[in-house]
């Protein structure tokens, strides 16, 4: 073992393929507005999910860990000692759990990647695995890893195709409504909340300033400047958990089949 520097034991653990050189940086800092009244009370990733009722972070964790990557960085924020309280270390799960706590200064997705490089928790000459943790997913991590290494990519995003929108779609002609499709599911592909950074990519964060947004702000500059930014076609179970509705309307049955795998 050995402590970190900023308030962390960090137990040296072999890792798999997948994890060798790689580390895994959790978004668990939001206030999970669209997940109210449940966020008034937990921090939105650690809402229970499944009939076992366990915290959708530990899910999230524990399927990244079935690949390999057991060193994680938990970039937390709202209600963050819930997380800290339950995961601690990381030992007893055989992890890795290192905790960076958002700033007022640093706020936003990229920023708090940023703050999180800033104080030493991320290095800049590492490539790490980006997993947003409100995204219950039993995502082939060692595929994603394996295809940001083999094609030498500074940045891997993994895309769903056939999006539901949460909402109705009219198609109108003279002043009618001619047609009315409820929660169509669309051809096109969608982010689903992980993807793999390079050091290159994560050099450009302190360009972006300390209140960015990896999504809007980072990848968008990546591939403005003619930086390599792979496709990762889902097939695997996905799901996001951000807000009330999609909450209550989670399959439990679903979920525990999906992840069953994920969790002994």
């Amino acid at each position: 073992m050995r402590r970190n520097g900023i308030g962390c034991v960090t137990v040296f653990i072999d890792r798999g393929p997948a994890g060798r050189g790689m580390r895994a940086v959790i978004l668990a800092g939001g206030e999970g507005r669209r997940l109210r009244p449940l966020s008034y009370y937990f921090q939105k990733c650690m809402i229970p999910i499944g009939r076992r009722q366990l915290p959708l972070l530990h899910y999230v964790m524990a399927n990244i860990a079935k690949h390999g990557i057991r060193d994680f960085v938990v970039l937390v924020g709202y209600r963050g000692e819930q997380v800290k309280n339950y995961f601690g270390s990381g030992e007893r799960f055989g992890w890795s759990v290192t905790y960076v706590d958002d700033t007022e200064e640093y706020s936003g997705t990229g920023g708090s990647l940023l703050n999180a490089m800033r104080i030493g928790a991320v290095s800049p000459d590492e490539d790490v695995l980006i997993h947003y943790g409100d995204i219950l997913t039993n995502l082939n991590v060692s595929k994603l890893v394996e295809l940001h290494r083999r094609s030498s990519a500074d940045s891997v995003l993994a895309l769903s195709s056939g999006y539901e929108l949460p909402v109705g779609v009219a198609k109108v002609q003279d002043e009618r409504v001619v047609e009315l499709v409820e929660k169509p599911r669309l051809p096109i592909l969608v982010t689903i909340g992980v993807l793999t950074l390079s050091k290159t990519g994560l050099g450009l964060l302190e360009s972006l300033g300390p209140r960015s947004d990896l999504m809007r702000d980072l990848i968008p500059k990546m591939i403005g400047r003619g930086m390599k930014v792979v496709p990762y076609l889902v097939t695997e179970f996905w799901v996001d958990v951000g807000s009330i509705e999609r909450y209550e309307k989670m399959d439990v049955e679903e979920v525990d089949r999906a992840m069953a795998d994920v969790i002994d």
